[in-house]
């Protein structure tokens, strides 16, 4: 994991994730200590528009964590992303 991933993450990446979220990580904690196999990574939560709607500092089983191959788009993003004819 590093920045900029977005990550889905449910109920294999942790127990507290009873209801799927997605993150766009910040960082990766590497200086806070954890179980082997376990992390603390910074993100922001996105909502089902790809807006960060939430900071958070999250403690993750990285054999959950699934990476997400695209970040949703929100349509005021598709209007500038789109190329005059």
């Amino acid at each position: 994991m590093r920045s900029g991933d977005v990550l889905h993450l449910t109920r294999s990446a942790s127990p507290q994730f009873v209801r799927p979220i997605v993150v766009r990580v910040i960082r990766v904690l590497t200086d806070w200590h954890t179980y082997h196999g376990w992390c603390w990574i910074d993100g922001y939560q996105l909502n089902a528009r790809g807006d960060a709607v939430d900071r958070r500092s999250l403690y993750v089983r990285c054999e959950g964590v699934r990476w997400r191959t695209a970040t949703p788009v929100s349509p005021a993003q598709a209007r500038r992303r789109r190329v005059p004819a």
